[in-house]
C-alpha cells in the first residue's frame, strides 16, 4: 500500500471523517454467475482500495459497515465464508496497515464473534493503537439502536452509583457511552449499490453528514469513485440548521 497525502494550501480541506455502507457484494456475484462469497471477496479488495484513496485524500477517519447485526440472519454458510474472510483480512492486512500507520479498530457486539476472532481484533487494535495517518474503523455486529440502547444502560449505571447527575445527562453524555466516543461525526456517509438508506448504521452520529448515495456496487468502488465523492461534497454547503450565507 503506497499513497501519499494530497492535503496543500490550494485545494479545500478533505471531509475529517467519512463512513461508507458497503452494499452490493451479492448482487455483483449474482450478476457474474458467482456465489456470494466471491462478491465478499472482490469486496474485501475494494477496501484495500479506499484505505490508500483515504490516505492519500488527506481524510483522518474512514468508517466501514462491515457486518450489521441483522447480518446474523444470513445463511450459515454464508456467515461462516464471511467470518473466515475476516480472520484472513486481521491475520493478513493489518501489518501493512501498521507500516502505513493506520489505527485499526473496531466497533459492535464482540460477544456474538468467535473467541479467536476476538483476540485477533483486540491484537490488531494495540499493535496499530499508537498510529495517527489514518483510524480506519470496522463496524462489526453492529447495529446503532442496540449501540443507543447499551449507552442509555452505561448512563443509567452511573446515575445509580452516584457517578452521575441526572440533570448533567445531555448529548454529549450520551455521545461519550457511544462506541464512537473517541472521533468525531461523519461528515460524508458514502452508500454504494444505488440504495438510498442507512440500515441502522451511526444514527446518532450522522445527524448532520452529508449523504451521497452511489450506483456503483461495491466490488467496483475505488479511490477515483471516493475522489468524485469527496468532491461531491465541497459542493455542498454544510448549515448545520443556519441559513446560508
Amino acid at each position: 500500500m503506497k499513497a501519499v497525502s494530497i492535503k496543500n494550501s490550494d485545494i479545500p480541506p478533505p471531509p475529517c471523517h467519512v463512513a461508507i455502507i458497503m452494499d452490493g457484494n451479492g448482487r455483483w456475484a449474482q450478476a457474474r454467475n458467482l456465489p456470494r462469497t466471491a462478491g465478499h471477496q472482490r469486496g474485501a479488495e475494494s477496501v484495500r482500495r479506499c484505505v490508500e484513496g483515504a490516505i492519500e485524500q488527506g481524510i483522518d477517519y474512514l468508517t466501514l459497515y462491515g457486518f450489521s447485526s441483522e447480518n446474523w440472519k444470513r445463511p450459515l454458510e454464508e456467515i461462516k465464508e464471511l467470518m473466515g474472510l475476516l480472520r484472513f483480512y486481521l491475520k493478513n492486512e493489518v501489518r501493512k496497515l501498521n507500516r502505513e500507520g493506520v489505527r485499526f479498530q473496531v466497533i459492535g457486539d464482540r460477544a456474538k464473534l468467535a473467541d479467536d476472532i476476538v483476540s485477533l481484533i483486540d491484537d490488531a487494535e494495540s499493535e496499530t493503537a499508537s498510529n495517527t495517518r489514518l483510524v480506519l474503523t470496522i463496524a462489526l455486529s453492529y447495529g446503532s439502536r442496540a449501540e443507543i440502547a447499551t449507552a442509555a444502560q452505561r448512563i443509567a449505571s452511573q446515575v445509580s452509583d452516584g457517578t452521575l447527575a441526572i440533570e448533567d445527562i445531555d448529548e454529549h453524555v450520551l455521545g461519550q457511552n457511544l462506541y464512537t466516543a473517541n472521533m468525531p461525526d461523519p461528515d460524508l456517509l458514502i452508500r454504494t449499490s444505488g440504495e438510498q438508506r442507512i440500515s441502522n448504521f451511526l444514527l446518532w452520529q450522522l445527524a448532520y453528514s452529508e449523504f451521497i448515495f452511489v450506483d456503483k456496487l461495491w466490488p467496483d468502488f475505488g479511490q477515483t469513485d471516493l475522489q468524485d465523492a469527496v468532491q461531491e461534497y465541497h459542493r455542498r454547503e454544510r448549515r448545520y440548521g443556519a441559513t446560508g450565507g
